[in-house]
């Protein structure tokens, strides 16, 4: 059963050594994201499973000690997935690299972790079954959501500026701070493709594993600096 979830953006900058220069100005989502996990290990669960979205290829299940890094970023120090010996698999994608550096960062020592990519295309009612799955996988799991907005804010956003992306925003936002498990399901999929919403399918599979667990929601962090939408909230 489902007993607390973080949802935190995964952009690579939010690693300071990434952004380098730039690193202060997302000060504000890593404390939140530092947060929301605080309220993870509060929940006592059993099992954390760190949940993104990847490229196709990249998808599917990570165990625990599967490494990562962001060498593409000129980082060499790398990450890996909880404690525990190195499990030799195939490297971790970004947003899984990046929700293993949270973790790092909080000094993640609660229960185990594993991770799963999910395709940035798997359709709602994939999406909400795989949730579902998850859930049942121990009598208290708790999961660790990473997932941008729309991509398309400002001129200078990496999809440029889309009039449509302020609502979906909006919308994606309230339902993470009320914990609204219909209305991420309800999120639009060939829209949130074309606002470049990374964080769909992810919240979706949220969406199915809260569901009926009767938990509430709080937003702790809400911005969009670059022109992407990041969000942090805490589901207990």
């Amino acid at each position: 059963m489902l007993v607390a979830a973080a949802v935190c953006p995964a952009p690579p900058l939010l690693v300071p050594e990434v952004a380098a220069g730039a690193a202060a100005e997302l000060d504000g989502a890593r404390t939140a994201c530092s947060d929301a996990i605080a309220v993870l290990a509060a929940s006592r669960p059993g099992l954390l499973v760190v949940v993104g979205a990847a490229g196709s290829g990249q998808d599917g299940p990570y165990p625990q000690g599967s490494r990562g890094g962001f060498h593409g970023f000129g980082v060499d120090s790398g990450v890996r997935l909880g404690d525990g010996p190195d499990a030799g698999a195939r490297p971790l994608p970004l947003t899984l690299a990046v929700g293993a550096w949270l973790l790092e960062h909080a000094r993640w020592g609660a229960a185990p972790v594993e991770g799963l990519a999910v395709d940035q295309t798997l359709a709602t009612g994939e999406a909400l079954r795989t949730g579902r799955d998850l859930a049942v996988r121990d009598e208290r799991v708790a999961l660790l959501v990473m997932g941008d907005g729309s991509a398309c804010r400002t001129l200078k956003a990496p999809g440029y500026l889309d009039e449509r992306a302020e609502a979906f925003d909006a919308a994606a936002a309230s339902a993470l701070a009320t914990a609204d498990t219909a209305a991420l399901a309800a999120l639009d999929l060939t829209l949130a493709a074309e606002l470049q919403a990374a964080g769909r399918a992810p919240w979706q599979v949220l969406a199915g594993a809260a569901e009926g667990a009767g938990l509430g929601g709080r937003l702790l962090y809400e911005d969009a600096p670059y022109g992407v939408g990041y969000f942090v909230a805490a589901w207990s």
